[in-house]
């Protein structure tokens, strides 16, 4: 850890506002005293001997922050390097040693739930719902679970059952519903077989909004069940929620998330004023440090603040508290995985990543994360592996995905390949100027000189800025060749850079 991370340790430990608070109050007692013992004639030493209590007590005040911690379970012991704590996964270099869904497992899609509250403003709610049970389903091998980008995608959209099962491959999807009045809300919910649209399960919940995680709780267990899935308590029991998280707090989080997944400067600075609200009312709620993580991380790729590396010191301080409180929720550990990363630390991401995919197999952004991060290793071919375990679980994948895939074939080689698979990203995203920078570069390899220059045309035209030397500083590959060699195109076509 160098200077600036160990001094972001000290902020996030509190040892700053310990030193200030205790500066100030033994200042205001000396003074205090220095009155009190004039005017009834103690002797000098008695003042001189409190002077030095208080000097002595400063650095043992400041190494009990350091070292302790408050939480809603009492005082505890912080650690130095948290992320050491995580269990190490067995064969990291292969995507084989991770769990899959068993054979044969039922497939289902989780739809965003429909708001039927007076406020549209609610819908943060209403996705919030399904989007939980997405994740809390994702934690099994006895079923595939498809990513929420994909069972979004009919969001406010009539539902055809038969072709929403025909483009996810799922052989069930889940509906619902969402209904707020005051402290009051409805969830109903049906599970039907998408291959003839018969309905397999449904049911209706009016409960107390205080209840409403018991509600998703119940709900996810009926899915199990109407699934003829049998779990062991054990994996019941890791399904469970949050308790010592308030439904206030719930409600800022779910907002909070909601910016955060705009991925833009602006909804990043909006979510952390929430999920900063989230914390407040429930200070261990891991998932809100994960998302404020999250928006730091993305002001620090896309360089969207004045001073970057101070955004990444914050997000991988603020992810390792978000693992201290709960070290086995997959948003956490997946960016837990992410911080690390962009931290250069890519053997202790890899042990994340993979921490991530044993808790919840079906997690869609762990499988994606760990394609990315592979290729930063130089592991093109696991890379591919992985992101093709990613495509079936996401199947309506974001255009980012396939610009992973022809970063993986370009640095195998595979000019040809990564350009069918760049002209496909370009297809749905005209304006990924990366995109155009590593065609131009395959293009180049390939001794097609005039595509090569077109190409590079595009990149200028997005980007006139464009800078290979902030990306050589951003990009954490470890090994530099891969990104020399894709420069290497460039020059080959004689293209200045």
């Amino acid at each position: 850890m160098g200077l600036a991370g160990f001094l972001a340790e000290f902020r996030r430990r509190g040892v700053y506002k310990t030193a200030a608070v205790y500066a100030a109050i033994a200042w205001v007692l000396l003074e205090v005293l220095s009155v009190v013992f004039q005017n009834f004639e103690a002797p000098a030493w008695v003042f001189k001997v409190i002077t030095t209590v208080f000097l002595l007590g400063f650095p043992v005040a400041c190494l009990m922050a350091w070292g302790f911690d408050i939480t809603p379970k009492g005082v505890r012991l912080v650690g130095f390097n948290v992320e050491k704590a995580a269990p190490p996964a067995k064969n990291l270099s292969s995507v084989d040693a991770l769990p899959v869904a068993t054979a044969g497992a039922p497939v289902i899609a989780v739809l965003a739930f429909n708001n039927l509250s007076a406020d549209p403003g609610q819908e943060y709610f209403s996705d919030g719902i399904a989007e939980d049970i997405i994740t809390d389903l994702s934690k099994l091998t006895e079923l595939r679970v498809i990513a929420r980008n994909s069972s979004f995608t009919y969001k406010g959209k009539p539902v055809d059952l038969k072709r929403v099962g025909r483009e996810l491959g799922a052989r069930y999807v889940l509906e619902g519903s969402v209904r707020r009045v005051g402290e009051r809300v409805r969830v109903t919910s049906q599970l039907s077989d998408a291959s003839d649209g018969l309905q397999v399960w449904a049911e209706r919940y009016d409960r107390d909004l205080t209840d409403i995680f018991m509600v998703q709780d119940e709900l996810t267990l009926e899915i199990i069940r109407a699934l003829r899935i049998h779990l062991s308590p054990e994996k019941q029991q890791q399904l469970t929620r949050r308790s010592d998280v308030s439904i206030e707090a719930h409600n800022l989080f779910l907002r909070g998330r909601e910016q955060a997944y705009r991925t833009t400067a602006e909804g990043n600075s909006i979510a952390r004023q929430l999920l900063a609200q989230a914390i407040e009312l429930s200070p261990a709620f891991a998932s809100a440090h994960a998302f404020v993580a999250f928006t730091h991380i993305d002001d620090y790729v896309m360089g969207w603040i004045e001073h970057p590396e101070r955004s990444l010191e914050f997000g991988v301080a603020i992810a390792r508290r978000a693992y201290e409180f709960e070290p086995d929720n997959p948003d956490v550990l997946f960016l837990m995985s992410m911080a690390l990363q962009w931290s250069r630390r890519l053997e202790d991401s890899l042990e994340f990543a993979h921490r991530c995919l044993q808790v919840a197999p079906n997690y869609a952004m762990g499988w994606l994360q760990l394609a990315n991060l592979l290729h930063y290793l130089g592991d093109e071919e696991e890379s591919l592996r992985a992101l093709d375990r990613y495509f079936e679980l996401d199947p309506l994948y974001p255009d980012v995905a396939l610009y992973f895939r022809a970063e993986a074939e370009s640095a195998l080689g595979r000019y040809q390949d990564a350009v069918g698979t760049l002209r496909q990203r370009l297809t749905r995203n005209p304006r990924s100027q990366t995109s155009y920078a590593l065609l131009a570069s395959c293009y180049g390899h390939l001794d097609r000189m005039e595509d090569a220059s077109a190409a590079w045309s595009e990149v200028l035209k997005i980007e006139p800025g464009f800078s290979w030397e902030r990306r050589r500083r951003i990009l954490p590959y470890k090994n530099p060749e891969t990104l020399e060699q894709r420069i290497e195109g460039l020059r080959k076509a004689g293209l200045q850079v």
